[in-house]
């Protein structure tokens, strides 16, 4: 009984994170650089890319490929594993955002510019 509920209780949290209705902060740990920044200021998944763009985009050579940028990523939350890349705009500028899980269990969100490889945001 402790497990179903244990279970409806995580399903519930995972489908308000999905809907966007409970606000999250992408945070580190004290003392590493990185800020709490609302998601508030991440692009919104409707401006991201489809996969089918994505791969267009890479091969006009207009962004760097995925790879490239989780491992710019890696620079700056190195033992994090990355969970999500996804190709969105921002302005008018084209940015992967990269979802994080730490070692701690916390999500981290990073932005890095399409273009030119550098991180742009936490």
């Amino acid at each position: 009984m402790r497990i179903l509920l244990a279970l409806l209780l995580i399903g519930l949290t995972v489908a308000g994170f999905a809907s966007g209705s409970i606000d999250t902060l992408a945070e580190e740990t004290p003392g590493t650089g990185t800020v709490a920044v609302p998601l508030a200021t991440m692009p919104r998944s409707e401006t991201c890319l489809a996969a089918a763009d994505l791969r267009e985009a890479v091969a006009d050579k207009r962004v760097i490929p995925p790879v490239a940028a989780i491992r710019a990523a890696r620079q700056v939350i190195p033992r994090a594993e990355i969970q999500r890349a996804r190709l969105c705009r921002s302005d008018d500028t084209l940015v992967y955002l990269l979802t994080a899980l730490r070692r701690d269990g916390q999500f981290v969100h990073v932005m890095v510019d399409a273009t030119t490889g550098q991180v742009t945001g936490p």
